[in-house]
């Protein structure tokens, strides 16, 4: 049975054992349920509970580990000789992968039944010229074939396996959970506990997730300086890959480009959206703020790449031809200016959304003490109300910063690719992100510092945006201000 459907009948049984535990519940206290520990629903729960949670664990602990399951044993049935190194290995389980799941939809699809798809063989060319007029793509190299064969039965195995283990706990935990149905026992605290320890799980696997992303970029960043300096990558002017070697893969360009477009975005982003939240919380009234707020933050909802073409499309031409061009500084739409100004676009609700909360926390009182005191209200605003929410601005400034560090598609379109140190925001810059993707893209070489780079990059625009993050967090904790 498939996993999906395994899921699907393991939460109808624990539908079924959490009417069948409530009732069980009732009709042992003959429907006074006041003589009953906890609320009859809690005794339904706990038995759904544990009808459900020790299958869909194991379930969750078999879609982790069947893929390395399956491909070691798939592996000790092809021979040594067949696989020359790790990269080989790799390619070589893709074919089988693949040769199986063509298999597998032959079978499904009528082109071969069961038995001759377990017993196909490279000779069989009939079943071969099958295959081909259905465009299934099965490998007709012996090793590659018999082990794609091996690892449709063993899958087939393990899911036949998988399903009996799965009906066994559920059926298991919901009669051990009905056995305990009883008026005195403590359904509540059961339940409590039980849901207690699963929100415990899910919050250790958003650490784990995070503690994994880490390691990962810190193990491969690792492989990187071991075959590229240190010292060249982070003071490194130039930056120029190549895959034949003589690469000179310095950081500096990446990061002033990065920097520098955020600069713009934020000189964009900051005043407007801290204009609009001071405006929208102190002078709107409740209807124009009722269709201004939710305007401004349509915004945060448009996808980055449409952004990207308003900036190759619109903004760049427009900059081009009324400013560069003009001034004498340049001659092209791909520029600093471009995909920092759209940048600082997309910024806006982020900043206004944010400052605006945080300014409508300031005590109303604050506001009324000023002014009983014969402040004008703009000067309630700028003395009173603005210092007050300061901190939570401060804040919400840093995180829109951290949040143009990591754009990648409004740079590609709006800024190009060109790697270089310039203080002219009208020449064509590229970033951090857009080099990542860049040396990651195609079919390169995975153990050469041309693509292992791509994880150094990574890492340092990780400490950056952590560091950002940090200091966001240390400035709103250390001056935020508590009001009676």
């Amino acid at each position: 049975m498939p996993t999906f459907w395994i899921m699907i009948t393991v939460l109808a049984l624990a539908a079924a054992g959490f009417v069948v535990g409530r009732s069980q519940a009732v009709r042992a206290v003959s429907g006074n349920t006041r003589l009953l520990h906890s609320r009859p629903n809690y005794y339904g729960w706990n038995v759904a509970l544990f009808t459900a949670l020790p299958p869909l664990l194991l379930l969750l602990i078999w879609v982790l580990a069947q893929p390395a399951i399956v491909a070691r044993a798939v592996e000790d049935h092809i021979p040594a000789e067949a696989i020359a190194d790790n990269e080989s290995r790799s390619l070589l389980m893709a074919d089988v992968q693949r040769s199986a799941t063509e298999l597998g939809r032959a079978v499904s699809a009528g082109t071969l039944t069961e038995a001759e798809a377990a017993a196909l063989t490279p000779l069989d060319k009939a079943a071969f010229d099958r295959l081909a007029k259905a465009g299934a793509k099965v490998s007709d190299t012996p090793h590659v074939l018999a082990a794609a064969q091996d690892y449709r039965s063993i899958n087939k195995t393990a899911a036949r396996l998988l399903t009996g283990l799965a009906l066994a706990l559920a059926l298991g935990g919901m009669a051990l959970a009905l056995s305990r149905t009883v008026p005195e026992f403590r359904a509540r605290n059961v339940v409590e506990q039980v849901v207690r320890g699963v929100l415990i799980l899910c919050s250790l696997i958003a650490i784990a997730t995070t503690v994994g992303i880490v390691l990962s970029l810190v193990f491969e960043s690792y492989n990187f300086f071991r075959l590229y300096p240190w010292q060249d990558f982070f003071f490194g002017t130039e930056w120029t890959p190549s895959f034949g070697g003589g690469s000179k893969l310095g950081i500096l360009p990446l990061l002033w480009g990065t920097l520098y477009i955020s600069v713009i975005a934020l000189l964009v982003a900051v005043p407007i959206g801290l204009f609009a939240a001071v405006y929208m919380s102190e002078y709107a009234s409740q209807r124009v703020r009722s269709i201004v707020k939710p305007a401004i933050e349509v915004l945060a909802g448009i996808p980055t790449i449409v952004y990207g073409l308003f900036a190759l499309v619109t903004v760049g031409p427009l900059i081009r031809d009324w400013l560069a061009m003009p001034l004498g500084l340049g001659n092209s739409a791909s520029s600093v200016m471009t995909a920092g100004l759209v940048m600082g676009m997309m910024l806006i609700p982020f900043v206004s959304s944010l400052s605006d909360d945080i300014i409508n926390a300031v005590p109303q009182s604050l506001r009324d003490g000023s002014l009983a005191l014969g402040s004008t209200p703009s000067e309630t605003i700028r003395q009173v109300v603005l210092p007050a929410a300061l901190p939570g601005i401060v804040g919400a400034v840093l995180l829109a910063a951290s949040r143009a560090i990591g754009e990648t598609m409004i740079v590609v379109l709006g800024a190009g690719a060109m790697a270089r140190i310039s203080p002219n925001p009208f020449e064509a810059m590229t970033t951090i992100t857009v080099k990542i993707v860049g040396q990651l893209t195609g079919d390169n070489d995975f153990a050469s510092p041309e693509t292992l780079v791509a994880f150094a990059l990574g890492l340092t625009l990780f400490v950056i945006t952590l560091g950002l993050n940090v200091f966001a967090l240390y400035i709103v904790r250390k001056y935020r201000e508590q009001y009676e």
